[in-house]
């Protein structure tokens, strides 16, 4: 455990713990509206589409190059 030997380190050590507080705060925020984002459905529409049109360019080089 720290040993304070004045007031002000003590003042200190306190702004900075609420600092530390407040800014893994603000982190949690950010990530809960990503999250947010992440969950909507129009987000998995264009995750699909982009899956699809993948799989799409690959099968037709597939059939191009083995021809069945």
């Amino acid at each position: 455990m720290k040993e304070y030997t004045t007031f002000k380190e003590i003042e200190n050590d306190l702004k900075r713990h609420k600092l530390e507080r407040d800014i893994a705060w603000e982190e949690l925020k950010l990530i809960k509206s990503e999250f947010k984002e992440d969950l909507q459905p129009l987000n998995w529409v264009s995750t699909a589409l982009k899956l699809t049109g993948k799989y799409s360019f690959i099968a037709l080089i597939r059939k191009w190059i083995f021809g069945k």
